[in-house]
């Protein structure tokens, strides 16, 4: 077994906690949080073992991976102090605020012969593997053209402040209106997209804070953007649409264009998303003919797409899991065990050291409004 420790204990380490189970070679050793009171909510509710200080677990030789699971502005520092300490580590997305700062953490855990990995984990789900397959299959031919979306709906007119998680932290709708949306969501589409067509040559994107009022609270904050829109060239050839916003409404959807045919996923969230598949060309019964006009017709005023006429194809369950109910049904946990069994391995898992700065830099040059970026070479 592969002994693991939580750093923050805030509103995502419940959804670790949920889909912990699902790996049983890995052993959670404890936690630590800053927030005393916060950690020790935590604690309590999951039964776990809690740890005095960072220190303590970073000098805890029964750690072989630190999960970090602070808030983005602290990932830099939480993350050296674990790489300087002998530790793999873990990280919720970003790596660092900064393209230098993750460069350096790489190059550390390089030469400390470490593994630096990052979240999130989505892209190791059953639709993926789904998709991938159909994709290998040449089901739609050669991909040109993606389309990733990260719309997350109205959030901010939504009653955020009485969510809470499992454990009961309350979810943190203030810090993700200062931090922005394409900062806390956009790795899911990029995490897809890297794993599949590869590395991206050039970034060039647009960033705004289109609603200013957030809400009672949020008057005299400095928020980050509420939407981007960039285009992703990559190296491969195709060229993809990413977008990410907190007032159209829900769509996490991501759709491949090809010489052949289209390939829908419903919802890069859902590790077992039915993935529709459509030839160009096949022929339609009149059934599917009239399904087609109404979809048309009613556009997005349709809870979920129809996607009439298409070939439907659902994941195989490789296994029994467990996933967070709503609205994350990831298997969060999942990216920590490929890390832990590359290690075991002594081989680097594929979200990690210069694929994790690499996604890192695209969420970045997405967020940050970039024109012309070109991430550095992968």
């Amino acid at each position: 077994m592969t002994g693991i420790a939580f750093v923050g204990t805030g509103f995502v380490a419940d959804y670790y906690m949920t889909t912990l189970a699902n790996h049983p070679q890995l052993r959670l050793i404890g936690v630590w949080d800053r927030d005393e009171a916060r950690l020790t909510e935590f604690a309590g509710y999951w039964k776990v073992n809690r740890y005095a200080t960072l220190e303590a677990v970073l000098a805890d030789p029964a750690v072989a991976i630190v999960v970090n699971l602070t808030t983005p502005e602290s990932h830099y520092t939480v993350n050296r102090a674990a790489l300087l300490a002998g530790k793999h580590v873990y990280c919720e997305k970003p790596l660092a605020m900064d393209v230098d700062e993750a460069s350096e953490l790489v190059e550390l855990a390089r030469e400390r012969a470490l593994v630096l990995g990052g979240a999130p984990a989505n892209a190791l789900s059953e639709a993926h593997t789904l998709c991938v397959s159909l994709l290998a299959a040449g089901a739609i031919g050669t991909p040109r053209l993606v389309y990733a979306e990260m719309e997350d709906g109205p959030v901010f007119k939504a009653n955020w402040r009485e969510w809470r998680s499992r454990s009961g932290a309350r979810w943190p709708g203030v810090h993700e209106f200062e931090v922005g949306c394409t900062l806390e969501h956009a790795g899911y589409a990029a995490s897809w997209l890297v794993s599949l067509f590869g590395p991206v040559a050039e970034v060039s994107a647009v960033s705004a804070l289109t609603f200013p009022d957030k809400g009672p609270g949020t008057e005299r904050l400095h928020l980050g953007p509420d939407f981007s829109v960039g285009c992703l060239s990559f190296r491969s050839g195709v060229t993809a649409r990413v977008t990410c916003g907190l007032a159209a409404p829900r769509d996490r959807s991501l759709t491949i264009i090809g010489d052949e045919g289209i390939i829908v996923v419903r919802d890069l969230w859902d590790n077992r998303s039915p993935v529709h598949l459509e030839a160009f060309g096949a022929k339609r019964s009149l059934q599917h003919r009239i399904l087609d006009w109404v979809e048309w017709k009613l556009g997005r005023k349709l809870p979920l797409r129809l996607y009439a006429g298409n070939r439907v194809r659902y994941p195989a369950r490789a296994k029994a899991t467990a996933l967070p109910a709503y609205p994350s049904k990831i298997d969060f946990v999942s990216g920590i065990a490929a890390q832990a069994e590359a290690i075991a391995r002594k081989e680097a898992p594929f979200f990690s050291g210069a694929t994790a700065r690499h996604l890192t830099e695209i969420v970045l040059a997405l967020n940050n409004g970039r024109q012309g970026y070109r991430p550095r070479d992968l």
